[in-house]
């Protein structure tokens, strides 16, 4: 991996010259040897605390060679998309434009015809109780395409009652804010939200700038190389933004004590974690838009995102006005997030960061009950007895194996790089059925008929 000598750059006053300089200095140093451990080929790095910026980087923007990665280089942000579409949502809330809990169907007249679309709620779609499932299929050229065969029996849990991820569901509040403005979303996230902080974005696919870094994929096992980015059109507003870590702290700041461009009721109702959305293996709860993940000085919010291959993370500590970015151009940018996260809290900044390994240590045989086929969506998860008689696990085909069950139901599987357990899921009860149920990655897949 190329490296190249860590920039820095600071903003606002807050501390003294020397003391951020020295800040700057080691988390430049511990970034530059934290990426090449973690084979990321470039990475950024910004704090915000009490007035002050530090923004840090390394690496370049594409492992073959070319440009350094700099304060400003843009990095597809995957899923922390949704945080920026969701805070433009709630603008208009703030200024009477959206209601939170009117049917959507008022709204979009092209789901009236929609039975399980028509009735869900801006609140459901901003936290993820919508029942939706994740992803349209493959050949969903529209959102009303994407939102074809899904019925009010088909939906992978009853709205408002339980949490799982939707990207469909952000595509819908995409629309949503489309209408409601008369823009498209690409141009409402920019006016109504990034050109009042001074952001200019760049976008994945379609009109407008792309993103300035590649992604990367490989680890432990292989080879670092590109990868292209493929996202479709309709799902703009769940993931295709890029942006720096630098703007990412600037959207993070709009969430501290005293927002900017939201109202403070608006804020609470935003920052306030919804009831009976437990997003296991995201994080420890959910607002409308925000993840929530407790510490032990406090709760802070923020969001997670993976492109293809890219990695990146924000956090935000609301009442200690603390936010912190990273972004990274590969998979195992994840890793490095949670080396960035022990280095931050050795510097005194407590970040709440989620686990997934909140388990028990106790292992348990996997019911018969549990092997079988689940769906969500156009997706497929399968529990299977391998060819040594081990449980796996395969998603769409792709077999994951060493699936391991612990008391309580959470599970884990081998990773492939590392080939060591990585906390996947857990199984649980379909709560109209009592059917077995699993959930991955946040997101609920039922029975498969």
């Amino acid at each position: 991996m190329a490296a190249v000598r860590p920039g820095s750059e600071h903003h606002g006053a807050g501390t003294s010259c020397r003391s951020s300089a020295g800040l700057s200095d080691r988390l430049g140093e511990r970034l530059t040897a934290l990426a090449r451990q973690h084979r990321v080929p470039g990475a950024q790095l910004a704090v915000h605390h009490r007035g002050e910026t530090v923004t840090v980087q390394t690496g370049v923007e594409h492992h073959a060679g070319g440009r350094p990665m700099s304060a400003s280089s843009r990095v597809p942000i995957g899923s922390i998309t949704k945080a920026c579409t969701a805070t433009v949502a709630m603008i208009l809330v703030s200024d009477g434009d959206l209601e939170l809990d009117a049917p959507i169907g008022d709204v979009l007249p092209e789901l009236r015809g929609n039975a399980a679309a028509r009735q869900l709620t801006a609140r459901q779609l901003l936290s993820h109780t919508s029942g939706l499932p994740s992803d349209p299929g493959e050949d969903a050229t529209s959102l009303r395409r994407g939102l074809d065969g899904i019925t009010p029996s088909t939906l992978v849990c009853v709205p408002g009652e339980e949490f799982s991820y939707s990207n469909i569901g952000y595509a819908l509040v995409g629309r949503l804010v489309e209408v409601t403005t008369g823009m498209s979303w690409r141009e409402a996230v920019c006016a109504i939200l990034l050109d009042p902080i001074g952001i200019e974005p760049a976008f994945i696919g379609g009109p407008g700038p792309a993103p300035t870094v590649a992604g990367h994929s490989g680890g432990s096992r292989s080879g670092v190389r590109a990868v292209e980015q493929v996202l479709p059109p309709v799902l703009a507003p769940a993931g295709g933004l890029a942006l720096s870590a630098r703007d990412l702290v600037a959207v993070g700041r709009l969430h501290l004590s005293e927002p900017e461009l939201l109202d403070p009721e608006t804020a609470r109702e935003m920052h306030r974690a919804v009831p009976d959305a437990e997003p296991f293996g995201l994080a420890d709860g959910w607002t409308l838009g925000l993840a929530s993940f407790r510490g032990l000085d406090g709760d802070w919010l923020g969001h997670d995102g993976t492109a293809d291959g890219t990695s990146c993370h924000l956090r935000i500590d609301r009442e200690g006005e603390c936010v912190v970015a990273l972004t990274t151009n590969a998979g195992t940018g994840t890793a490095l997030w949670r080396s960035v996260v022990d280095e931050l809290r050795s510097e005194g900044f407590p970040i709440a960061d989620y686990r997934a390994g909140k388990r028990s240590a106790d292992r348990v045989p996997v019911p018969a009950e549990y092997f079988a086929r689940y769906r969500n969506g156009g997706v497929e998860y399968s529990v299977e007895h391998g060819t040594d008689g081990a449980a796996s696990m395969a998603v769409d085909g792709e077999v994951f194996h060493g699936l391991t069950l612990y008391d309580g139901g959470a599970f884990s599987v081998l990773d492939p790089e590392s080939l060591t357990p990585a906390d996947c899921g857990r199984f649980l009860r379909d709560r109209r059925t009592g059917a077995p149920a699993i959930q991955v990655g946040g997101r609920i897949a039922r029975l498969a008929s």
